[in-house]
């Protein structure tokens, strides 16, 4: 396990969506919104997350997407890529392509569907840990897992030296209190709740998986650098602007108003796949009054990779 990593994964991290044009992903389309990101100062990229609609990809599709992303991101910043499933099997699969594909650490969810006991959580982490050397930060979203890890849980889940983060997306910052005494300092607290991702941040969390970031990457990454460094109140004013734009994500399912808040602002295709939709009437106008607040200038947009290695 590499030493360091633990304190490279940090500040903003983009939960980057997945592109799609016509059922197929939009390769060209995914390398210059992740040359965009990287332009915009972002601290870090994590593919094939439930943002990047992970469930809905084929394996030939994840490798695709994993190569462009490590190959983009060049060792500048890490790449996480999601490999959580509620199989263990197939999530040590999964794990073992994102180490061989030069991800530098996994972002497993909790098992959901199939409501394991804290006792099974544990046993599947350390088989995960047991069957891969790569670094593992663990995903507690109880919203869409119902289950949620337990404080007697996060004390022997912080046995397994691999283990190097645990997100927390229940939004309760109070979390970060509670948990930290539990953890080893190798082992940071992250957050995937855009809208308390700066309290996550003050409370002594390490950074942000944020969904929000594929649209103001230098923004969110300038309020993560600024709670990292003291600088609260530079860091709320910039919470306070965005705030319109998180809370007009979340009126749908954030695949779907991520894309479509980028189909506005950079001509990406809003196009999801099943069973998710595109947005209603409501949500688009929520979207168009959330982005026009930030007056952003997206007239100059990332010019398209030239000489990526991989060919399209």
């Amino acid at each position: 396990m590499r030493p360091a990593l633990q304190r490279r994964v940090g500040g903003a991290i983009t939960a980057l969506v997945t592109p799609f044009r016509d059922g197929a992903i939009d390769t060209v389309g995914l390398m210059a919104h992740v040359e965009w990101q990287l332009l915009n100062s972002v601290d870090g990229l994590l593919a094939c997350s439930l943002i990047g609609e992970g469930p809905v990809l084929t394996e030939p599709e994840r490798a695709r997407i994993i190569d462009i992303c490590v190959e983009l991101a060049g060792g500048q910043v890490p790449v996480v890529v999601a490999t959580g499933t509620n199989d263990t099997a197939t999530t040590i699969e999964e794990t073992r392509q994102a180490q061989k594909l030069g991800a530098d650490a996994a972002f497993v969810t909790l098992p959901y569907y199939s409501k394991p006991s804290q006792k099974g959580l544990v046993h599947h982490f350390q088989r995960l840990a047991d069957s891969t050397d790569l670094p593992l930060i663990i995903h507690n979203l109880p919203a869409h897992t119902a289950i949620d890890l337990m404080p007697a849980t996060i004390a022997r889940l912080a046995e397994i030296p691999t283990i190097i983060g645990i997100a927390d997306g229940s939004g309760d910052v109070g979390r970060v209190g509670a948990w930290r005494p539990l953890l080893p300092e190798r082992i940071g607290l992250y957050t995937t709740h855009d809208a308390t991702a700066l309290a996550f941040t003050i409370a002594g969390g390490r950074g942000a998986f944020s969904s929000a970031a594929n649209i103001v990457p230098r923004l969110f990454h300038s309020m993560q650098l600024s709670a990292g460094c003291d600088h609260v109140a530079t860091a709320r004013l910039i919470d306070d602007r965005l705030r319109p734009l998180f809370k007009a994500l979340a009126c749908e399912t954030e695949p779907a108003t991520v894309k479509h808040a980028l189909s506005l602002l950079k001509g990406m295709s809003p196009e999801v796949r099943l069973p998710l939709t595109g947005v209603e009437a409501e949500t688009d106008a929520a979207i168009q009054v959330a982005v026009a607040s930030l007056q952003l200038d997206f007239h100059s947009r990332a010019p398209l990779p030239s000489t990526f290695s991989l060919g399209l």
